[in-house]
């Protein structure tokens, strides 16, 4: 545990959107009912305030839950930055939780010059709610005004899909309007299982690399909390909620297998020296 340089933090499984192809959505096990919010407590049954003063990194970013809809997320990150004032630190989210008070606090926090938040923005006013069901347009810009306003970096991410692939450049051209510091877009590898998404025309499709695996946690020397306080590697291996693999040695020997962990083959294994995961962006700009 020494050697972990990056966490990742699922700070709760609750969120007000309910996107077509995300696990809350998809997973019939679960059940959004039993709520889980992360606590400080739960971190430090895995990591020591050592280990933690020496990763380089902790983000949050969802598998079934938004980190801004966590009840301690603002807590924890302000105690990750006492304990590690150099650390960096990031967020994933589609934005429209929350009031501008709070995401201006989050700017304020976010004062080092590699913290960011990514907000998943899949088009403009008229497109955005087609897969970010149930986020509201106006509630999401003015909780990103108040954040860059505040000092922070933002990054805005772009799922690509046939009804809004018209505006990528003007997505971008806003994105710089407003002060982000990055824009990205990419098509998604989960399959539009709905009549009113497609895939892009135009847009090369991701695909699943089938040579030997690059795994990104060892790469990154990373590890992952679930909102309820479970240790895995990743959020692909510990994405779950049950079954969730805890070890990675348990699938590191299949890796040379004929067999090799159909999760680890889809996120990690490789096409051309990259895998899905570290080529699935196909538009990257730095927009300041």
């Amino acid at each position: 545990m020494r050697r972990i340089k990056v966490l990742h933090l699922e700070p709760t499984d609750v969120c007000q959107a309910a996107c077509p192809l995300c696990a809350r959505e998809t997973d019939p096990e679960f059940n959004r009912k039993q709520q889980h919010h992360l606590t400080i407590s739960h971190i430090q049954k895995h990591f020591s305030d050592r280990v933690i003063a020496g990763l380089d990194k902790m983000f949050m970013c969802g598998v079934y839950g938004d980190p801004a809809a966590a009840k301690y997320t603002l807590d924890i990150y302000q105690w990750f930055r006492q304990l590690n004032p150099d650390i960096t630190l990031g967020m994933n989210t589609n934005g429209a939780i929350q009031n501008t008070f709070w995401w201006h606090e989050l700017g304020q926090l976010f004062n080092q010059s590699r913290d960011y938040v990514v907000f998943s923005i899949d088009g403009l006013q008229d497109t955005n709610a087609t897969y970010r069901r149930g986020v509201d347009w106006h509630r999401l810009m003015a909780n990103a005004d108040a954040y860059i306003s505040a000092g922070g970096s933002a990054h805005w991410d772009m799922l690509v899909y046939r009804h809004n692939q018209h505006q990528v450049e003007e997505c971008e051209q806003l994105a710089r309007d407003m002060g982000f510091k990055w824009f990205r877009a990419k098509v998604s590898s989960r399959v539009p299982s709905t009549s009113n998404l497609q895939t892009p025309t135009g847009w090369q499709m991701p695909v699943t690399g089938q040579g030997p695996i690059q795994c990104h946690v060892l790469k990154e020397k990373s590890a992952y909390i679930d909102a309820q306080g479970r240790l895995s590697p990743c959020c692909w291996l510990g994405g779950s909620q049950s079954n969730i693999i805890t070890d990675i040695k348990q699938v590191r020997t299949t890796w040379k297998s004929s067999t090799p962990n159909s999760t680890c083959q889809s996120a990690c294994g490789t096409t051309d020296l990259q895998t899905s995961f570290s080529s699935q962006w196909q538009k990257e700009v730095e927009l300041v």
